[in-house]
């Protein structure tokens, strides 16, 4: 028998949620119970004894039950329950005084393990032990089972194996947990002790003491065992170190494979990491190029925050007259940092795709955190500095707060502090961006990156990156694997000595880097990048095999792209064409809108890269998130339901037409599509058709060639287009779903905001049902039906597209080839009854839970 555990708390959904962790740690050998909040729509928060009596019941045996409660009526509730409980139910039963959450899951474990009722209670009562650790607070609980006899019997020899971690995140809760229940289920006592780290033995049936090794990737851990079964027990646990403790594959690093991969390749890795400088893999590839050096914000991570240029205020003017006007200037500074990084993230949600994107919503949100606005204001108004004085001050204290923050994790995100600090403070004092430019093919070498270097380097000229700080798990890792960047972070700062130029080589696999590599190192490392490219190529033909579905159906796949780097990248992932060209990214980082010739020749160039493929041209899409400067968008409440999209094209006749007349030139060189954004009436297509056909009449007049067979189509991204999509069918050649802007306009919810952005996904069935409404519009119309949003980028949402009736897709590049291959492993009967059940379900985690029950 196994004690029971019972969790009372005022709120339902925090009691499943604690339900539902420990039960994932024991994977259902403890029985579990709940009792939480009360039947009361207008105040849902409470507890009730007869829910309580009721939950200790369902889960009682012999064995006993612990009661873990959070506060106040939790506690009166739960003692008022022992009351309706038999006077023999009632001597096994424990009310514990232990956290609701750790407790429950060191609880949990321990009852897993067999442990006896006080045992599990001692467990629960000593579970914030390894939080105090960790938080450097000064614990006066007693370790519980630390009187417990550790030593071994004379009778049997102590054995000892050695292992060595490789999951990614170290001994973590779930990969501890099944240590922990392995060594219980022997008869030998087991100790085990974190050799990297010089620990003392604990009991290795103990889940707070094995937590509190502070086990981490590549640490090696001593397992002893003593007893009649300590043969037995060391393999047993020797195999489940070797399995990575039951975690999958996706939570290694990827350097764990370099031998084998070494081996297969014909590369003597050995041979190979002689004179190398050893740094963190952070991005798998080979690069070999000269040096170019590159001084970022994120260098100044040990030095003051004025890095490229330095203020031009001496010492003693640091102090102002006018707090009320720095305060402004501030203000001002901090809106225009606003409008380059919404910049910057659209151009990263093209490149790598919204996921690794939302990073730069980090930096928005950092931009309106309210403590740190106050205590820049009291500086500003109390200690009278100026505000690039008050903003270094402010950023600077917090970015030291992360430098010494005992989790490591937090310690990557410091770049992210020093990024959106700098930007705001080079704006401050009007001083330009630090941009790289590169004349040839370079491995840039800096102190460190921060995301916004990264995200905007030249993936033509930079063919790696080599920082002597950072992380494997910072954001500027994250984006260098996006954009296929070989990267090797935490090399010795003795490189940072090394003259322009230097001849370097890097292997983002396994760490290494050589400063002027000899002959026989280029000729391995040439050796292993070109097995790396073949086997890309490998891939990248696969690539260009048609979407069709085993029983024949297929769907046409196209690239989301902002520019001609993007064309390419999106032909080489397999591209049939492009489905959405961001046009708005033609007008970024200028001064004012580009010429109707200079469009054309972009235009021209994307057609050139394509061939005989589509291009599909979304007209100028500006506003909300996308704010222009040169434009002087004006300040709206709710940017997003203003002044955006065709609306501001139609009321910007000159600026419109200039951009319509050089995609009806560029049309003599390719197949072109045009394509209105934000249509939500008739009339406002209407409108933008009599402009696109005004225009080709002066064409036809001036004798000007263009494409008269040139397709029109719109984006269906507005909840009114959807209703109304039968009568906009007969308007235009084709849609295209934008479930991006859909979803939020559908859920009634602002997706860059974080309190209610998650309401914006676009698998909820509301959402879902808009996309299929759209679909049957098109197929009775007879025109086609594509979808450009991040949707498609969903390997969940294949199946239910699919079966939807969806025609063709256009996808970030790097997401094309998945997409394909799941829609070869598809059939179209299947898909169908997949999406059908979709539309039937109540929310997005449910269509997900669905579409994880087909085996696709």
């Amino acid at each position: 028998m196994v004690v029971g555990i019972v969790i009372v708390s005022h709120s339902k959904l925090l009691a499943q949620g604690v339900c539902e962790l420990a039960a994932q740690m024991v994977q259902g050998k403890v029985p579990l119970a709940q009792a939480a909040g009360i039947e009361d729509g207008d105040n849902p928060l409470g507890t009730d004894a007869i829910q309580v009596q009721q939950a200790i019941e369902s889960v009682y045996t012999d064995a006993g039950v612990l009661v873990l409660m959070d506060l106040g009526s939790a506690l009166l509730s739960a003692e008022m329950a022992l009351e309706f409980l038999s006077e023999e139910q009632r001597r096994n039963v424990y009310l514990c005084e232990a956290p609701l959450v750790e407790g429950a899951i060191a609880a949990t474990v321990a009852a897993a393990t067999g442990a006896d009722i006080h045992q599990v209670m001692a467990e629960a009562q000593g579970a914030l032990r390894v939080k105090a650790m960790q938080l450097g607070v000064d614990d006066n609980h007693p370790q519980h089972g630390e009187n417990r006899n550790l030593s071994i019997g004379e009778e049997f020899t102590e054995k000892e194996i050695h292992v060595k971690v490789s999951n990614r995140l170290g001994l973590h809760a779930r990969p501890a947990a099944q240590l922990v229940a392995l060594a219980a289920s022997f008869q030998s006592q087991i100790k085990v002790r974190n050799i990297t780290r010089k620990t003392e033995y604990v009991r290795a049936d103990s889940i707070n003491q094995v937590a509190m090794l502070g086990v981490r990737h590549g640490h090696e851990l001593g397992i002893c065992a003593q007893g009649v079964d300590a043969d037995e027990a060391l393999a047993a646990l020797g195999e489940l170190a070797a399995s990575n403790f039951g975690e999958d594959a996706s939570t290694l690093w990827s350097a764990s494979e370099l031998a084998a991969d070494g081996e297969e390749r014909g590369v003597d890795t050995q041979e190979v990491q002689k004179s190398a400088l050893q740094g963190i893999p952070a991005s798998t590839g080979v690069a070999i190029a000269p040096i170019a050096r590159f001084a970022s914000a994120a260098s100044v991570r040990m030095t003051p925050m004025f890095f490229h240029n330095p203020p031009v205020l001496s010492p003693q003017n640091y102090h102002t007259d006018n707090p009320s006007g720095e305060w402004q200037r501030l203000q001002q500074a901090i809106e225009t940092a606003r409008q380059e990084i919404q910049v910057l993230l659209s151009q990263a949600s093209t490149q790598i795709g919204d996921s690794e994107a939302a990073i730069f919503d980090a930096h928005l949100l950092f931009l309106a955190d309210p403590l740190v606005l106050d205590a820049v204001k009291e500086q500003i108004f109390t200690l009278r500095f100026h505000a690039a004085i008050a903003w270094q001050g402010v950023v600077e204290e917090l970015a030291n707060q992360y430098r010494v923050h005992e989790d490591s994790y937090l310690q990557t995100r410091v770049a992210d502090v020093i990024d959106v600090g700098e930007r705001v403070l080079r704006i401050l004092l009007g001083t330009a961006p630090k941009n790289l430019h590169l004349t040839q093919p370079s491995i840039v070498v800096a102190t460190d990156l921060t995301p916004s270097d990264t995200a905007q380097l030249d993936l033509n000229l930079v063919l790696g990156i080599c920082t002597t700080a950072g992380s494997a798990m910072s954001h500027t890792a994250i984006i260098a694997r996006s954009l296929g960047i070989p990267a090797v972070v935490g090399i010795p700062s003795s490189i940072l000595q090394q003259p322009e130029g230097t001849l370097l080589a890097l292997d983002g696999e396994t760490g290494n880097v050589w400063i002027e590599p000899d002959p026989e190192v280029v000729t391995s490392l040439e050796a292993k990048r070109q097995a790396w490219q073949a086997a890309q190529q490998r891939a990248r033909r696969r690539a260009y095999d048609q979407a069709v579905t085993i029983d024949g159906v297929r769907i046409h796949v196209y690239g989301n792209i902002g520019g001609v780097a993007d064309a390419e990248v999106a032909v080489s992932n397999g591209a049939e064409g492009v489905g959405l060209l961001r046009s708005e990214f033609i007008y970024l980082d200028r001064k004012k809108p580009p010429s109707e010739d200079e469009q054309l020749s972009i235009y021209q160039a994307i057609l050139q890269i394509l061939g005989e493929r589509p291009l599909t041209i979304r007209t100028l899409d500006v506003g909300g998130d996308k704010p222009l400067p040169y434009l002087d968008l004006p300040q709206e409440n709710n940017p997003f339901l203003g002044w955006r999209g065709i609306r501001f094209c139609l009321d910007k006749q000159e600026l419109f037409k200039t951009q319509l007349r050089a995609i009806l030139r560029a049309s003599r060189s390719g197949k072109i599509r045009v394509m209105f954004p934000m249509i939500a009436t008739l009339g406002e297509l209407r409108a933008a058709k009599a402009t696109f056909c005004g225009i080709q009449d002066e064409f036809r007049h001036a004798g000007i060639e263009f494409d008269e067979n040139i397709e029109v189509g719109i984006m269906i991204e507005v909840p009114s287009a959807v209703i109304i999509a039968d009568q906009l069918a007969k308007e235009v050649d084709f849609f295209s779903i934008g479930t991006n802007d859909l979803s939020q306009y559908v859920m009634a919810c602002d997706r860059t905001n974080p309190q209610v952005a998650n309401l914006a996904d676009a698998l909820h069935p509301a959402v879902l049902r808009m996309v299929a409404q759209t679909i049957i519009a098109g197929r009775k119309a007879g025109i086609r039906v594509g979808l450009c949003g991040e949707l498609g980028s969903d390997p969940v949402a294949a199946p239910i597209l699919l079966g939807l009736g969806l025609q063709e897709i256009s996808l970030t590049p790097k997401a094309i080839p998945a997409f394909k291959q799941t829609i070869t492993r598809l059939n179209l009967t299947e898909a169908e009854i997949i999406a059908s059940e979709a539309l039937q379900q109540e929310s997005a985690a449910q269509v997900r839970a669905l579409v994880s029950t087909f085996n696709y």
